[in-house]
């Protein structure tokens, strides 16, 4: 299967990350889809002076200005892929525009629901959150298939998460948004024990339980793929965002 250019693709990686974080699975894709684009989140731009005050709401107009420069339209509708906690501005986008979305691809994340926050008792005084130290991230999630040569890239790269992206609820209003075809990628947690939390209402995947039109691609390894199977995540993206049912 190809990518036809009806459906451009956008990486768009979690908390810390820029579009740097795509670079392999960006060299597996682009031999097979000349659409596919990875772009940095306002706040995650390290010379940005402004960047702590960046919002989920700078977020997902972002997406959607780079939605408007690749000519994005109901005719020719995106492919979002996103990453970890870039869940929430995509949520708010699926929500606001959910006719300019083929598929939206879910790696080793999901869809929000209405009201939550991120980190709900962070201080409103925090401006901004480093990237902690690697034994304190293992224990939120998993960094399995990493080596240290890219654990010291993460390091060295990472951007601190703005304080307003934390704290920032999600407000959702649009249930077109649950119609949207969706594929969930599930690396750190499987697929059955996702889709077994979602039907169990866990407020981290209750929202899957909502979704019309949903696929799953099992894909075990750690929370970032994109540096642990670069080829299979680019491999799967590619399979999904091809499909039209």
């Amino acid at each position: 299967m190809t990518t036809t250019a009806r459906s451009p693709i956008i990486l768009i990686a979690g908390h810390w990350l820029g579009a740097w974080a795509w670079d392999e699975v960006l060299e597996h894709l682009t031999s097979c889809c000349s659409g596919a684009i990875a772009m940095t989140l306002p706040g995650l731009d390290g010379e940005d002076p402004e960047r702590a005050t960046r919002t989920l709401d700078d977020q997902a107009a972002a997406v959607l200005d780079v939605m408007t420069q690749l000519g994005v339209s109901g005719d020719q509708p995106a492919t979002l892929v996103a990453h970890s906690g870039a869940n929430a501005p995509v949520s708010l986008v699926l929500d606001r525009h959910p006719g300019l979305i083929h598929r939206v691809v879910w790696v080793d994340s999901g869809p929000v629901a209405t009201g939550t926050t991120f980190v709900p008792d962070v201080q409103k005084e925090l401006a901004e959150l480093p990237l902690p130290p690697f034994d304190v991230l293992a224990q939120q999630a998993s960094l399995e298939g990493l080596s240290a040569e890219v654990l010291e890239r993460f390091r060295a790269r990472a951007v601190p998460e703005p304080g307003p992206v934390l704290r920032q609820p999600v407000k959702l209003t649009n249930d077109a948004r649950r119609k949207v075809r969706t594929t969930l990628v599930c690396c750190s947690i499987p697929s059955a024990q996702v889709l077994e939390l979602a039907r169990a209402g866990h407020a981290m995947f209750a929202e899957v339980a909502n979704i019309e039109h949903l696929d799953v691609i099992d894909l075990p390894t750690g929370h970032w793929p994109m540096w642990s199977r670069p080829r299979d995540l680019a491999k799967a993206i590619q399979s999904a965002a091809s499909r039209t049912n």
